[in-house]
């Protein structure tokens, strides 16, 4: 077997959720759920195809690492394959107080309010400090249908090569494969957003 073929990562110790195959089930609605099929996932992860149709059906654990290689490609990570649906729901509130947010681009921050178990929509606020914005250029993620909300402050938006001025409940919609950037409009006040895409990309 060569460096680059794919392998199937069963070497390592195994971890098993409650329920035994609620793993492959979450892993097999997640990849639908973005439009993947086993092929897709296969080439991202570097395993094979047979060994994540076993995985998925619950014929195989996986390995630590062989589940960590999966995630990579459906956008998850190894703990949210072991959150169970019918825990979040019993605290289906998130207060913005307590809410754990992730810096990104320049002088912004990212919160995500969806829980980990959802599979076809995602919901993130976006913090922008005075001038801060998504980054120096433009990005993609995914091929996402997506919806920016302005909650408070102005934004620039950037698509492609149009320009968008948007101000308090303005909103915009695009495809998160276009080239986009946002940029805090005053460079006096924050703006805040909320980005709505479908499926999620994060």
């Amino acid at each position: 077997m060569s460096m680059n073929d794919p392998v199937e990562l069963a070497a390592e110790p195994r971890t098993e959720a409650p329920g035994g195959s609620t793993v492959g089930a979450r892993l097999k609605r997640r990849r639908r759920a973005l439009g993947l099929t086993l092929k897709d996932v296969a080439e991202g992860s570097g395993l094979t195809q047979g060994f994540i149709s076993q995985i998925e059906r619950g014929h195989s654990n996986g390995s630590v690492r062989a589940l960590q290689s999966i995630c990579g490609v459906l956008k998850l990570s190894v703990g949210d394959l072991f959150d169970a649906p019918e825990a979040e729901a019993s605290s289906r509130v998130q207060r913005f107080r307590d809410a754990q947010g992730f810096a990104f681009g320049n002088g912004a921050t990212k919160l995500k309010l969806t829980p980990s178990h959802f599979d076809h929509l995602e919901v993130l606020i976006g913090l922008f400090e005075p001038g801060g914005s998504t980054g120096d250029g433009q990005y993609t993620h995914g091929a996402s249908e997506e919806v920016l909300v302005v909650i408070s402050g102005q934004v620039i938006v950037t698509v492609g090569d149009d320009t968008y001025e948007l101000g308090e409940l303005d909103s915009l919609h695009y495809n998160s494969s276009e080239p986009h950037r946002v940029v805090e409009a005053s460079g006096t006040a924050q703006a805040r957003v909320l980005w709505t895409m479908a499926p999620p990309t994060y």
